[in-house]
């Protein structure tokens, strides 16, 4: 798998990440089992996978330390409430590789601030409505999970 086919900013994730974000939004109007072409295509009903798909999950690791990437948010309503996640949605990304990322949640998930993506449940991982805006050329590695329906809740 390559870094993108489409975009040719000059960064591998930022890349990959709007590929994503533009087959997330295509949507709503290989031979690795696990992959970020594979989710992709599971994601635009490529493979017999698709069953209202929407989204695909990220994990992305920080340039320097290649430590896993770990967002904070709140919701307006309940600012007090601030949750962590290291799973996200691509919401969008522009050509100077800043991102628009939704923090993904097991609304089952009873720790508010996981200390590693294994610790964090991904069983139901839903849309939060929590987003954070990144700079993707921070980044120097991005996991893409099986693409899933996030955007309804359980």
């Amino acid at each position: 798998m390559g870094c993108g086919k489409e975009f040719k900013t000059g960064n591998c994730v930022c890349d990959i990440l709007k590929e994503i974000a533009e087959a997330q939004s295509d949507v709503f109007e290989s031979c690795c089992d696990s992959s970020c072409k594979q989710s992709i295509n599971e994601l635009l009903g490529d493979t017999d996978q698709n069953m209202g798909l929407d989204t695909v999950p990220v994990i992305l690791y920080c340039k320097g330390t290649c430590k896993p990437f770990k967002g904070f948010g709140a919701h307006p309503s309940d600012i007090g409430d601030v949750v962590a996640s290291f799973f996200f949605r691509v919401k969008k990304v522009d050509d100077d590789c800043c991102a628009i990322l939704e923090l993904l949640r097991d609304p089952h998930d009873d720790d508010p601030n996981p200390k590693d993506p294994v610790d964090q449940k991904t069983k139901h991982l839903r849309a939060t409505g929590i987003c954070i805006t990144a700079d993707l050329n921070c980044f120097c590695h991005v996991t893409c999970l099986p693409a899933i329906n996030a955007l309804n809740c359980v």
